[in-house]
């Protein structure tokens, strides 16, 4: 099984500071903008940097019940391409392709 990139939206619903979850192959994942808060009706010239993190951690624990330190995080430009490059290494932390 692989993660596509339809599947984590596109990148204007991080826009609205919500955070995307869900699991491959027994892996845990969470992608989300960096910082997590909604500029969605914030003009784009007046919004504060951002990135996307995402985030890996092994099943079953929810993202609040997993031990930080069993966690894995990387940051991508906040893009399209960015949320691309996001699924790749998403799905090769789930193959084990550290």
């Amino acid at each position: 099984m692989k993660i596509e990139p339809h599947e984590l939206y596109n990148i204007q619903f991080y826009e609205y500071g919500e955070a995307y979850f869900g699991s491959c192959e027994g892996t845990r994942y969470r992608v989300a903008r960096e910082p997590l808060k909604n500029v969605r009706y914030t003009p784009p010239d007046q919004r504060d940097p951002a990135s996307l993190l995402a985030t890996v951690w092994p099943e079953p624990l929810s993202y609040g019940a997993a031990d930080p330190e069993t966690m894995i995080s990387k940051s991508f430009e906040f893009s399209q391409k960015g949320l691309e490059e996001a699924v790749d290494w998403l799905n090769r932390q789930a193959a084990g392709e550290v």
